[in-house]
């Protein structure tokens, strides 16, 4: 008969362990994929010419060149920073207020309606959480008057 040895799982010390990588000495930051580079020597001194050739596709009709060209130029917007006079909100009766604040700077033109529904959508979601608050801190005392009792 042979040796047998039970088989416990996983060695302890093959295990990675907290905050450590799994490989220390891997690949560097900043490095870059063996494609890319390949991709970029090839087309090395080569840029302006192509970028000329689909400017003139793009100028003799083609859309696609066009498009790319117009992406391009015209990158899409990224969202704008809104600027308006917001209450400071701590309570669920401060988001009412919050609320009638994005009404009134939508009616003013401050505001856009798609960004009060954003920001709006803020207010609900601190509102949330403060509901969610209150209520985990009045189950708890619950809790707590009934364990007294029993």
């Amino acid at each position: 008969m042979t040796d047998q040895t039970e088989n416990t799982g996983p060695k302890q010390d093959a295990r990675f362990q907290p905050g450590q990588s799994g490989n220390p000495s891997g690949r560097p930051r900043g490095s870059r994929n063996r494609t890319t580079l390949a991709v970029e020597a090839l087309l090395d001194g080569e840029a302006e010419t192509l970028t000329r050739k689909a400017i003139d596709l793009a100028v003799g009709g083609d859309i696609q060149a066009l498009r790319i060209c117009l992406d391009r130029l015209c990158p899409p917007r990224r969202e704008a920073t809104v600027t308006f006079e917001l209450p400071k909100i701590e309570t669920v009766a401060d988001a009412v207020k919050a609320m009638a604040a994005i009404v009134a700077a939508v009616a003013d033109g401050d505001l856009t309606p798609g960004e009060a529904q954003a920001v709006s959508g803020l207010v609900q979601n601190f509102s949330k959480a403060v509901e969610t608050a209150d209520l985990e801190a009045r189950i708890t005392k619950l809790e707590k008057a009934n364990d007294a009792r029993n």
